[in-house]
């Protein structure tokens, strides 16, 4: 809305690094009327045009784009369509303090979309709930630009950039000081585990308090929900506002007991190798690459010679076996058994016909469970299989069921075969085979393949493998902010 600052100088830097080769970067102020409520600060928020001018230049911004009501609002702010944000939404942190501000910030972004149609869309990290709601709005609207956060970026004393700061005296500037830190300190004990949530609520209400700062709210939300999160959940937001003398200032910090888990399941030949090896990539993610776990421990038992349907034949050779995943290098994840490269041998025909028989007994899967779940408790990974969400990692933050219809899989396996040199039976035979697989692995007494309860389908018929990451970044970013887990440059 103006009175631009360095937090919108990095914000903006971010995408014009981001859309160097490929678009423009426009930047709009635009102080909207519909976002203040009675006795706001509407008539003395900052208007700052020449300053705003010359910081989006140094940006690196193409243009900085300053439309009046009428353009925005063609019957006027007071009249027209009017969007409301959905009440789940808006029940905690800001909503119950400014009525009716995020119903104004809903109307204005669906605006400035309409008019601009952008491909990307550039917000910060500093007001969660706002961003939050807006992604919201872009998946229920059900369009095509993608909502990328940027972190909170913090003055030299530690509080949130924000055009509100300049209403701040020196001496409320010293209270204030006060309040990242307080809330910094809250959120690593409760990361720790070492205090009791509402206890620390309660101090951390009295240490801002004693600072010389009005506690509006202090509350942990689901970062995706922004309803109270249960204090099993890995990762919480803690958030805050407080008033400095006349000025109300917002932050907030993560309560992240690890770091974060995806779990990709999905049926076999719905291409979950493939987006999950690259999507570990671009976020900086270990990939635990679990099919190929019992695709190591099936090429064993018929290494040796056992019957793959025989429980207590397969048992009998897991005693001692070890399966080793190397990190991804080059896109390229090696597989050992006792410390043979296997990567190649267990993409065999041969051993794709028999894993759904090796991997129902119940002595595999503890094995594997065991040992993966043992990679997990660091997190900062993403798994993919058939059951991570429901059994390996039930607790995972991110949980997607990755799926394509029967005919798309059996063209894509065709295509896969062929490029390995293997003979390609006909689509329809290869179609029943995947049916067939389908069923016994959604049948199968132990850890059948089934979508858990808090899983997003992603169906990817007719999606480019680019565009299937894309939508698990989307996913990825809607509860793991920049700020915590940053995605790796280049």
């Amino acid at each position: 809305m103006g009175g631009l600052h360095q937090g919108h100088a990095r914000l903006i830097s971010a995408a014009v690094r981001a859309e160097s080769s490929t678009g423009s970067v426009l930047v709009s102020t635009y102080i909207n009327p519909l976002q203040f409520g009675v006795d706001e600060d509407f008539d003395r928020y900052p208007r700052t045009f020449e300053e705003d001018c010359a910081l989006t230049d140094q940006a690196g911004a193409s243009a900085l784009w300053c439309p009046d009501e009428r353009q925005v609002y063609p019957y006027g702010s007071g009249e027209g369509w009017r969007l409301q944000a959905p009440a789940s939404l808006t029940a905690h942190l800001c909503g119950p303090w400014r009525s009716g501000h995020f119903d104004g910030v809903v109307t204005v972004v669906m605006r400035l979309l309409g008019l601009v149609r952008p491909s990307q869309l550039w917000l910060g990290e500093k007001d969660w709930q706002q961003l939050t709601i807006l992604r919201h709005l872009v998946k229920d609207f059900g369009l095509s630009v993608k909502v990328r956060g940027c972190p909170t970026v913090r003055e030299s004393d530690g509080l949130a950039a924000s055009s509100r700061n300049r209403y701040l005296s020196d001496a409320e500037r010293t209270v204030a000081s006060a309040f990242s830190s307080a809330l910094s300190s809250a959120a690593r004990d409760l990361s720790q585990g070492s205090v009791d949530e509402a206890s620390r609520h309660a101090a951390l209400h009295q240490q801002l308090r004693r600072a010389g700062l009005e506690v509006e709210y202090v509350e942990t939300v689901d970062p995706v929900t922004l309803q109270p999160a249960p204090p099993g959940r890995s990762i919480r937001l803690l958030a805050a506002a407080v008033r400095c003398g006349a000025t109300r200032l917002i932050d907030h910090d993560f309560i992240m007991t690890r770091s974060p888990i995806v779990a990709i399941d999905g049926p076999a030949g719905a291409g979950k190798s493939t987006v999950t090896r690259a999507f570990a990539e671009r976020m900086g993610l270990l990939y635990l690459d679990t099919g190929a776990m019992y695709r190591a421990v099936t090429w064993w038992v018929q290494r040796n010679g056992a019957d793959p349907s025989s429980a207590s034949a397969v048992e009998a050779l897991l005693d001692g076996l070890e399966v080793d995943l190397s990190p991804l290098r080059d896109g390229v994840q090696t597989v050992r058994v006792n410390g043979r490269d296997i990567t190649e041998a267990i993409r065999d025909p041969e051993v794709t016909g028999s894993v759904s028989l090796v991997a129902a007994h119940p002595c595999v899967r503890a094995l594997l469970t065991q040992q993966q779940q043992r990679l997990g408790v660091r997190g900062g990974l993403v798994a993919e299989g058939r059951d991570i969400g429901t059994a390996v990692f039930p607790d995972a933050d991110v949980k997607v069921f990755l799926t394509a219809t029967p005919e798309e899989r059996a063209r894509r396996r065709a295509k896969d075969l062929e490029a390995r040199g293997h003979a390609v039976p006909e689509l329809s035979e290869l179609e029943a085979q995947i049916v067939e697989r389908d069923r016994l692995d959604s049948t199968r007494e132990v850890a059948p393949l089934v979508q858990a309860d808090d899983a997003t389908e992603l169906i990817t018929d007719g999606m480019s493998i680019e565009a299937v990451i894309d939508a698990l970044e989307d996913l990825f970013r809607f509860r793991v902010a920049e700020e915590v887990w940053p995605t790796p440059e280049g």
